[in-house]
């Protein structure tokens, strides 16, 4: 794969050797992350942060990676306050837009917008999650989370046994993360939804296809009782009819330590991509997890920023210069990693 001004609109895009590309400029982004360095590699490039569709980590973990790197970022939220309000075409918010940016990051509800939009665009663009179709950079800072915690239980992605609980059928992170884990040899998938929220056949026969095996389950408990990892959703209600039609599945696949401690092996990961949804009639991760090691959801959103920090210095070409501009920071710093 070549990165230099290449968009990045599907997992589809990568394979192994792109994945591990990605994981290595990620590893030498940790100094600038946890605020031991500071670089400037690049200053004066404006990254243009388009989110159409409400998000906290996404689009706050890109413009802190875009700022860690010494770039500035101009937000855009939205609908309502963009020229999208107005009846303007993504091409032509594209044309203007990309004018202004050197790299574009985009969120829009609707499948297959941010492709249309990238199409017209002057400047790289990055797919921060279009509908319930794809969210590339949340699977790559899962699947970059996974191979870390693995390798702290001497284990690797390859043969890896995960649990996916939830909404398998609107979680487009579920999505991009299935199809990265294909790439992956002899991996074990327990999908645990109720049938109207389970996988689309399309994911699970890709999954097959490259020879993984695939068991579905309704039934939380058992399918939780032999995984390395849970990979915990919360039902996307925002892509439901009504509130009442999502309102049906909250709370149907709850976690607690208790459940925890009876039926996953000491040393399974917890993770989610956030948000959970704490909500009394939702609440799939108990705030009880809060404590347990294995909870690795705010590891994850640790990683979000590794990653991103890796994907603009590979699109921009300055992955090898990155050290150039390096100082120490010379403000107090809390340790965060």
């Amino acid at each position: 794969m070549n990165f230099i001004g290449s968009h990045i609109l599907s997992v589809t895009q990568f394979d192994r050797a792109a994945i591990d590309r990605v994981f290595e400029v990620a590893d030498r982004m940790s100094p600038y992350a946890n605020r031991q360095k500071v670089t400037r590699v690049l200053e004066g490039c404006i990254l243009g942060n388009m989110f159409f569709e409400p998000s906290t980590r996404t689009r706050v973990s890109f413009g802190c990676a875009f700022n860690l790197l010494g770039g500035e970022v101009r937000e855009t939220t939205e609908i309502k306050t963009s020229a999208l309000a107005k009846g303007e075409s993504f091409y032509d918010t594209a044309r203007v837009l990309s004018g202004y940016s050197d790299v574009i990051v985009m969120r829009h509800r609707i499948e297959g917008s941010v492709d249309e939009f990238a199409s017209a665009s002057r400047v790289p663009v990055l797919n921060g999650g279009d509908g319930s179709n794809e969210h590339p950079s949340q699977a790559l800072l899962d699947l970059y989370t996974i191979k870390k915690e693995l390798a702290g239980h001497g284990k690797s992605i390859d043969g890896l046994r995960i649990a996916l609980i939830g909404d398998l059928r609107n979680g487009r992170a579920v999505h991009s993360l299935c199809r990265l884990l294909g790439l992956y040899q002899d991996v074990h998938f327990t999908l645990i939804s109720p049938p109207e929220l389970s996988l689309g056949p399309e994911y699970i026969a890709g999954l097959q296809a490259a020879g993984h095996e695939v068991v579905r389950s309704e039934k939380m408990h058992a399918g939780i009782s032999h995984a390395d990892i849970l990979y915990v959703t919360r039902t996307q209600e925002e892509r439901f009819p009504s509130q009442a039609e999502a309102d049906r599945y909250k709370g149907l696949f709850r976690l607690n330590q208790s459940i925890y401690t009876e039926y996953c092996e000491p040393n399974t990961v917890i993770m989610h991509p956030l948000p959970r949804d704490s909500r009394d009639n939702a609440n799939e991760l108990d705030n009880d997890l809060n404590e347990n090691p294995n909870l690795a959801i705010f590891r994850q959103t640790d990683n979000g920023v590794l990653i991103r920090m890796a994907l603009f210095a590979l699109i921009l070409d300055v992955a090898d210069q990155v050290d150039d501009t390096a100082r120490d920071v010379n403000w107090y710093t809390a340790k965060r990693f």
